[in-house]
């Protein structure tokens, strides 16, 4: 799908206002057909929240662009034909990414390697063979661009591979690694979801977790400490319906129990890329990983609820405001419970949420869940 230029420029400023985020973007394009009608209507769904509303300015936008271009990026966005499909599906996908290289590469069978950042030396020696493995019968392989595991696995797998980070397209991180980005960026292929310039932060990298198991059909864990972020992007991935794998190690080892846990969780023991390609050639959305069945991705579970139409009965309109927002506490509730509890329709339930979150008044979760923020 081809839109103008006009449109891609009112949809990077829709998603750059405050509160705005993937389950909000998404509801707003399904209902007001378009990004510009979508930013007009914002001060009046604040209003209905609550709260005044000022959406993103136009030159702090236009400055973002510049950056982008001068950075030799470009954006992808939710419906472009260079998306990268699994990702498209996830729930709560990125709308809009930045990219620099060759997107084609997420269209081929996908497999993360994650783990530790201070792995062992054997660890990173079997991270760049498996990528190398892998990448010679012709798979991608994703990673997060952190040192240890990360970079062995980019490094294995060049030309073959998918750098995520953590912070905008222009800014590398961590600073040992820019050599490696660069190249990525010239051979492989470079994703970014924060706008350029960003400097990365704690909260950024669960976020890029998300997008390196939302792109992968599979997730390797070579090696991981129990509390290790590589464990976040595999219990992602299995959230995502896609398969979850970890080589074992020694229980003596801090640094294997990680990768222990998830196979007593659920995982793929695996031992070679043989075992990897196995699993992963021609997956067909069905793990045999034991995790969390898959949520629908989010645009179709958009499409799924009628589009309400804006009208002038505000009394309605903060009324069911008001009544969900009743409803909600700093706990985190299912949005079916809520629909099923308010008795009204999904849709106006939708857009009262959506209301209450362009008023910042609500929190979204994982697993369709909301609540107030306290």
């Amino acid at each position: 799908m081809s839109i103008s230029q006009r449109e891609a420029f009112a949809r990077i400023r829709l998603l750059r206002s405050p509160n705005i985020g993937p389950v909000s973007y998404a509801h707003l394009l399904h209902r007001f057909g378009d990004a510009q009608a979508a930013i007009e209507a914002l001060p009046e769904l604040a209003g209905r929240g609550g709260r005044s509303y000022r959406a993103a300015p136009v030159k702090r936008i236009e400055d973002e662009v510049a950056a982008a271009r001068k950075a030799g990026a470009r954006y992808l966005f939710h419906d472009s034909p260079e998306y990268p499909p699994m990702l498209r599906v996830i729930e709560s996908a990125p709308p809009i990414l930045t990219v620099r290289g060759d997107a084609a590469l997420a269209s081929r069978t996908t497999v993360a390697i994650v783990g530790a950042r201070n792995a062992s030396a054997a660890a990173v020696k079997l991270a760049g063979e498996f990528a190398a493995a892998l990448a010679e019968a012709g798979l991608t392989v994703v990673s997060g661009l952190a040192r240890g595991i990360d970079g062995a696995a980019h490094r294995g797998s060049l030309p073959a591979t998918i750098g995520v980070i953590a912070s905008g397209i222009d800014v590398a991180y961590p600073p040992q690694h820019a050599d490696l980005q660069e190249r990525i960026a010239q051979e492989g292929l470079l994703v970014a979801e924060q706008p350029p310039g960003t400097e990365p932060r704690g909260s950024h990298f669960p976020s890029r977790n998300r997008i390196i198991a939302g792109l992968a059909e599979g997730t390797l864990v070579v090696e991981a400490a129990p509390k290790s972020g590589s464990l976040i992007t595999a219990r992602l991935a299995g959230e995502a319906g896609r398969e979850v794998m970890a080589i074992p190690g020694s229980p003596l080892e801090p640094r294997s129990r990680g990768c222990n846990q998830l196979i007593r969780d659920g995982a793929i023991l695996v031992q070679s890329p043989e075992d990897v390609l196995e699993l992963l050639s021609g997956f067909d959305g069905k793990p045999r990983s034991r995790f969390r069945e898959a949520a629908a991705g989010l645009f179709d579970q958009v499409r799924e609820t009628e589009p309400v139409r804006m009208s002038g009965e505000h009394e309605l309109a903060d009324h069911r405001s008001a009544d969900i927002a009743a409803l909600l506490s700093p706990v985190p509730i299912a949005v079916d419970e809520l629909i099923r509890q308010s008795g009204e329709g999904a849709s106006a339930v939708h857009l009262a949420l959506l209301e209450l979150e362009i008023s910042g008044r609500l929190i979204r979760h994982a697993g369709g869940r909301v609540s107030l923020n306290a």
